[in-house]
């Protein structure tokens, strides 16, 4: 396995608005068919590259935790799609939507690698429309920047740091989540050595 996660096939700016269009329309259906509440998981990688066999890793280690999660809630509905786009998870349940929306933003702050998922929560509004939780919504500050700590849509907005910069941080990132799995399936098997 390569070890840089922008390793692999780039995607346009059509196919990426492609994806998000039938994102949405999955998300209607998905709606539709059942009252309740969806969560829609997505990788927030900037460049090109979508997907990678790390990234998908990194994908992958954070759907595991939102199934631990939720391994109690009896009413589920699971799909994961692994995409050129990026890989996406559904998870569609009978919790609260201010309920789910809380216990992803603790995913997205305390998991080292939650930082590059983007853990959205949606429902169908009474006029049938998708609604959205924001961390607003929640009295929250709004996601920071990776780099510097403000706002992170202001800086994407501003292009304020380079593709290259963001992808550096990401990969420092993937290492230290790595390292930090590493020791809790250590202090969990204890050191062995041969």
């Amino acid at each position: 396995m390569c070890n840089d996660p922008f390793q692999g096939v780039s995607v346009s700016l059509r196919e990426m608005l492609a994806a998000r269009e039938q994102r949405v329309a999955r998300q209607e259906q998905m709606l539709s068919q059942t009252k309740g509440t969806l969560l829609c998981a997505t990788m927030n990688i900037p460049g090109p590259v979508k997907q990678s066999p790390i990234i998908e890793q990194v994908f992958l280690t954070i759907v595991q935790q939102i199934k631990q999660q939720f391994s109690q809630i009896a009413s589920q509905e699971c799909l994961f799609s692994n995409l050129k786009t990026g890989p996406e998870y559904y998870f569609h349940c009978s919790l609260d939507p201010m309920v789910l929306k809380q216990k992803m933003v603790a995913i997205e702050e305390t998991q080292p690698l939650g930082r590059l998922v983007d853990l959205d929560v949606h429902w169908l509004a009474n006029n049938g429309s998708i609604a959205t939780l924001s961390r607003n919504d929640l009295g929250l500050p709004s996601r920071s920047c990776l780099i510097c700590q403000k706002d992170a849509k202001e800086c994407g907005r501003a292009r304020v740091h380079s593709i290259q910069e963001m992808q550096a941080k990401i990969i420092q990132i993937i290492q230290n989540g790595k390292e930090c799995n590493d020791e809790k399936t250590n202090s969990l098997y204890g050191n062995r050595t041969s």
